[in-house]
């Protein structure tokens, strides 16, 4: 007699397929399920059971699939094969029938079952779908490839990686991609070597003749670390171990290192892709391309002094002139830094430091250090228990905590320590200017970068006057645009004059700059007028100044700039 353990029960059965097809924590899901409302609890996990040997049947019989494609189409395509449940009226006796009958009368898009079983997340399957094709045979170049792969032995739910990473891959012919196949395997890589490599590197696969001798070169890299420095005895002898480890090689092409240039480099400091996770590299690499510099330069310190990998960058405390002093700042330059960007000291965290050092203009003088041997100091500093300690911004920082919004303000306050403000009194005096949640705050200040502003520039204009923050993104951009491209101002300009963002577009800045242009245009106006003077001056004082430039000019402001505040000097001419 068989155990009754042996034998899945319905609960078992239940809970089985609940962790499978009902779990919404799968990474960049952001759709809801369909819910099978229709049918009762208890019998949902044999429904959906039933559903999925129906679909293979389907695929495999109906749609002339081989048995084993049309399994993992039918296994692996949760979130359509839900949807497909949803609509069809349950019946515990005949559900299986029901199925069949659904799909004799309704046709399924086979394409969306099929890009989700290799691995697609569902929300991003609708772009990939034709809009006139609904059964894989109408373009059956996707499936073969999908097959031939599958065959060398690539995981089916991986495919969707080589999809999303090079689409091209699957319009070759089966016998093109087997060539390539084996070309890789004669650089000495196993089977499952080059399954890892083409999952992380899908170009190898998808790219044309012209990127052959790129390809040529990244896998000389590969050989000189895997086989010659013996890297692939660190790896297990499975698909997943190897896509893992090429992924975080993968890192340092990405940050734009040359192809063929760092096998050796990386062969012999290899304990860089076992000792560290892949999100682990990734962010201690952020770290160091946050300071503005060449991403390829990045690339190339952590490889050839992998020790800064080991150090503390998201947590530990620094004081801004302790930092500069260890690193071997004079006692002169010190002193003007400190005089000059009072709003930057003070103490800060150590994930802070690159745009400290950006906010100060000196993240280029940084990096030559730790290029040139000075790493270490970044490892080595400590500061003073009682260092750098502003009494002033305790006191206040206490008052946040007891206010009625002490979340919202910390995340305001953790966005200016994010752009370089230190722990200090002028810091807390910008934050009680500043508006609207700490994310929106950095959109706004990605926004005014974007826009072409300097970093450094851009902190300064913000210690005077932070309510430049107090605005949508899209404003923001628009005024830059306007002033930058549209009227040729300089960013030392704009420094000297930040608070004219504050001012609306299309009633004062546009009118008053162009007017302003107009009349030098005209030779009216023999002086070059501050931004200030043209923009922040009273309606008074601009319609007097502008008399005296010329008796004509205030009948032409009136007329041309002042009614139509959208005209352009071309309307004058």
């Amino acid at each position: 007699m068989l155990s009754r353990s042996k034998t899945p029960t319905l609960q078992s059965l239940y809970v089985i397929l609940k962790l499978k097809f009902f779990s919404t924590n799968t990474k960049n899901t952001h759709q809801k399920l369909p819910t099978l409302y229709k049918i009762p609890a208890k019998y949902r996990p044999q429904a959906i059971l039933q559903a999925q040997e129906v679909l293979t049947d389907y695929f495999h019989n109906t749609r002339s699939l081989p048995f084993t494609f049309a399994e993992y189409i039918g296994k692996n395509s949760r979130f359509s094969l839900l949807g497909l449940v949803s609509k069809i009226p349950f019946s515990r006796s005949c559900f299986p029938n029901s199925i069949q009958r659904f799909l004799r009368y309704h046709p399924i898009n086979e394409f969306e079952f099929f890009f989700e079983s290799i691995g697609v997340n569902h929300v991003e399957i609708s772009p990939m779908l034709h809009t006139n094709k609904c059964f894989l045979c109408e373009d059956s170049k996707v499936f073969d490839a999908a097959c031939a792969l599958a065959c060398f032995g690539f995981p089916w739910n991986k495919l969707g990686i080589l999809y999303k990473g090079q689409v091209s891959i699957f319009s070759k012919e089966p016998c093109e991609l087997r060539y390539r196949l084996s070309l890789f395997e004669q650089y000495g890589f196993g089977n499952v070597a080059v399954i890892g490599i083409c999952l992380a590197f899908p170009h190898v696969l998808g790219g044309t003749s012209g990127f052959l001798d790129e390809i040529d070169m990244l896998f000389d890299d590969l050989k000189r670390v895997f086989l010659d420095f013996d890297l692939a005895s660190e790896v297990e002898g499975n698909v997943d171990a190897w896509f893992e480890i090429c992924r975080k090689v993968a890192i340092f092409y990405e940050l734009g290192c040359e192809k063929g240039k760092i096998g050796e480099l990386m062969g012999r400091n290899k304990s860089i892709f076992v000792d560290y996770s892949e999100e682990v590299l990734a962010q201690k690499i952020g770290f160091f391309c946050r300071l503005g510099v060449r991403k390829a330069e990045v690339g190339l310190l952590v490889l050839s002094k992998p020790e800064i990998l080991s150090f503390d960058l998201e947590d530990r405390v620094i004081s801004t002139v302790g930092f500069l002093k260890h690193f071997g700042m004079g006692v002169n330059k010190l002193k003007l830094t400190a005089q000059t960007y009072q709003y930057i000291m003070g103490r800060n965290r150590i994930a802070n430091v690159p745009h400290v050092l950006r906010s100060l203009d000196l993240s280029e003088w940084f990096f030559d250090r730790l290029k040139n041997g000075g790493h270490g100091l970044l490892g080595s500093y400590v500061i003073g228990s009682v260092e750098d300690f502003d009494e002033d911004y305790a006191e206040q920082l206490q008052k946040i905590q007891a206010s009625r919004t002490p979340v919202y303000t910390r995340r305001k306050l953790s966005f200016l320590h994010g752009i370089g403000f230190g722990e200090n009194n002028l810091t807390m005096k910008v934050l009680s200017q500043l508006h609207g949640p700490g994310v929106e705050l950095q959109e706004r200040f990605d926004c005014l970068l974007c826009g072409g502003v300097n970093f450094s520039t851009l902190c300064r204009m913000l210690s005077v006057s932070p309510k430049i923050l107090n605005q949508k993104a899209q404003i923001l951009e628009q005024k830059i645009k306007f002033l930058f491209l549209d009227m040729g101002l300089s960013q030392d300009e704009l420094c000297a004059f930040p608070a004219c963002l504050c001012y609306d577009l299309e009633k004062r800045i546009m009118p008053r700059c162009q007017f302003h242009r107009w009349l030098r245009e005209q030779d009216w106006c023999p002086y070059e007028y501050s931004l200030a003077s043209i923009v922040a001056t009273s309606d008074k004082m601009f319609m007097d100044r502008i008399s005296d430039i010329h008796p004509d000019a205030p009948k032409k402001w009136f007329d041309c700039f002042l009614k139509e505040k959208h005209s352009t000097v071309a309307k004058l001419k």
